[in-house]
């Protein structure tokens, strides 16, 4: 069983310090390029789908939270006021507010629905120090978030094709939900008032489900305050349950903004927003990965994809050349030289990069090199060209494959 908290020290990754605070990890180079990584691709597949992304403060008045009814409903898990030239300012416990205000900035038009807006931002939790732990729970949490704004037709259509997209997602980390969960409300008080709204938002997170054809439970008391979702489940190796992914259909703030759009018709319509979140927070992702996987990482999003290991030094000024081509080509390459040890402890050392390429004397004068595999497969001696060529296709190609025939 691994443990990331574990696994991002002894790799490299991330850590934290008592000055910074419990729950503010920080991330080294390694951890980094990860994490980069993993937010590209994310963006990447945003715009393929047709998100566009903005950027939005880490701050609001107090005013803007009332508004939303995060402070009503939410006041609990946010940090108290700061007092700003006479202003209360808050750090923000979620995006969806901001990104509401940048929809109604300007006049819209049924035309440029469904508008589907993007964001990884920050946001900031006040987590209580007793559930804090390593990268699941942490108090400064960088999101995957996007709103999309769009009329009561399109949301069937917009909240599957956002559960697609987490599937896809899924299939290239190499991850699986372990359950969907339809997320409803219960007692308590603590969610918005409009029962009907809730309603008509159920049964379309139910369509969704239905016509996606995921399997899934309904569970009472765990929806937003302001409306039901669907939650995409996964379960660690110690078998602990969190939420990684989200979608969710929402009546409550288009109308506590007041959001409209001009419609066909020329007058003022009320769009629906829906919410979801691809991999939820970059924190949390990384820590599932790191478990799943046990440092592991898929080809196109390990920290170092392939190390070249010269057997002699007169074959390291060869390896250098060898990285420089396959930085050339856009791989995250590293040289791993005798200084480092024998050779077999330099494989061992690097057990988990993808690819190894072993340079001996005969390789270095024909151009060629002799390749491993991470998972202990050996392709043969392969001309260097072919070899960074069919790495370079598999990292571009992502998914979790590690080599695939000639």
């Amino acid at each position: 069983m691994h443990d990331h908290r574990r696994l991002g020290r002894e790799l490299g990754l991330f850590d934290t310090d008592p000055l910074m605070g419990a729950g503010l990890p920080y991330w080294l180079p390694d951890g980094a390029v990860v994490r980069h990584t993993l937010e590209e691709y994310v963006r990447e597949a945003e715009r393929a789908a047709g998100y566009r992304h903005v950027y939005s403060p880490v701050l609001g008045k107090r005013e803007l939270y009332e508004l939303s009814g995060h402070w009503d409903h939410y006041r609990d898990d946010m940090y108290p006021p700061m007092e700003l030239g006479g202003e209360q300012m808050l750090l923000r416990p979620s995006l969806c507010p901001h990104h509401a205000l940048i929809f109604r900035s300007r006049v819209r038009s049924h035309r440029e629905l469904p508008l589907r807006m993007a964001e990884l931002g920050g946001m900031y939790r006040s987590e209580r120090s007793g559930v804090l732990g390593g990268l699941t729970r942490v108090r400064a949490i960088q999101l995957n978030d996007a709103h999309i704004f769009c009329t009561p037709d399109q949301a069937v259509e917009e909240a599957a094709g956002a559960l697609a997209l987490i599937s896809r997602a899924y299939a290239d980390l190499g991850i699986r939900a372990s359950r969907h969960r339809l997320s409803l409300p219960g007692g308590g008080g603590k969610y918005v008032a409009g029962p009907a709204l809730w309603r008509r938002a159920t049964a379309l997170l139910r369509e969704v489900l239905d016509a996606s054809g995921v399997a899934y439970e309904a569970v009472e008391g765990e929806a937003a305050f302001y409306g039901p979702k669907i939650d995409v489940q996964i379960t660690d190796p110690a078998g602990r349950e969190s939420t990684l992914s989200t979608v969710q259909i929402d009546f409550h703030q288009p109308e506590r903004f007041g959001l409209r759009c001009t419609g066909p018709d020329g007058a003022r319509h009320r769009p629906v927003m829906v919410h979801r979140s691809v991999i939820g927070s970059v924190e949390r992702a990384v820590a599932h990965l790191l478990e799943e996987h046990g440092g592991a990482f898929p080809p196109w999003l390990a920290p170092v994809q392939l190390v070249v290991l010269p057997v002699g030094e007169d074959q390291e000024e060869r390896a250098r050349a060898v990285v420089r081509e396959a930085t050339g080509l856009g791989l995250r390459a590293d040289v791993s030289g005798l200084a480092e040890g024998s050779l077999g402890a330099r494989i061992r050392r690097a057990r988990l990069v993808p690819y190894q390429a072993v340079l001996g004397a005969r390789e270095a004068a024909d151009g060629l090199l002799a390749v491993r595999l991470r998972d202990g497969r050996r392709p043969g001696v392969l001309p260097a060209a072919e070899f960074l060529r069919r790495v370079e296709q598999r990292v571009r190609a992502r998914g979790t494959a590690l080599w695939e025939p000639a």
